[in-house]
């Protein structure tokens, strides 16, 4: 895959090289028509694991991730970006408040039928059945520690099921994909910043 930023640079960090900064951050990138393609086979796993709460409340609101999902979505963010966020806890907070505002910013740039699938999704990923069956995590959002999330990740991302890994691939770009292009990384990945022009 071509991984080029010929003629789209912006003077930020792209691509891989960025995303290689952090341990669960390093696989290939999606592209957004083809992110989160579960097709019906996936659905109707979701249906069976207790989908029918996304029908109730969707992971997405008018657009932007709810309140639920914005959880997940931080407690994955703190386990995908372990050793790149910052150490200190206000700019650790500020930091991740940034990339749930540009991750909002990404997903409304997606085709509206991946927009319905993540929603599907961050619909399911804070109950207990789509925790537990899909990422694998027993303990809550809220008490998980960042190295079970981070294990929980990692198994979805090797599993041998298409539907974990199509879910773990699409948490990874929602991710690292906002993450990497703010100001905050920057020094992470000793990136001192646009040349003034």
């Amino acid at each position: 895959m071509d991984t080029s930023t010929k003629g789209t640079n912006t003077g930020k960090p792209q691509g891989l090289g960025a995303s290689r900064a952090c341990g669960l951050c390093d696989s290939a990138p999606m592209q957004r028509r083809t992110l989160l393609k579960l097709g019906i086979g996936s659905a109707l796993v979701l249906a069976a694991a207790g989908g029918a709460v996304a029908l109730l409340q969707p992971g997405l609101v008018k657009g932007k991730l709810s309140a639920p999902a914005r959880l997940v979505l931080r407690r994955v963010a703190q386990a995908m970006l372990a050793g790149t966020l910052p150490a200190e806890a206000g700019a650790q907070d500020a930091a991740l408040a940034a990339l749930l505002t540009r991750a909002d910013d990404f997903i409304a740039g997606t085709p509206r039928a991946v927009q319905a699938e993540l929603s599907q999704l961050f619909a399911l990923l804070p109950t207990a059945a789509g925790r537990r069956g899909i990422v694998g995590l027993s303990a809550s959002w809220e008490s998980a520690t960042v190295q079970e999330v981070s294990a929980a990740l990692q198994s979805m991302r090797t599993a041998g099921m298409d539907l974990k890994q199509q879910a773990y691939l699409g948490l990874h770009d929602i991710v690292c994909a906002p993450y990497f292009s703010g100001e905050e990384s920057w020094a992470v990945l000793g990136y001192p910043g646009p040349t003034a022009v």
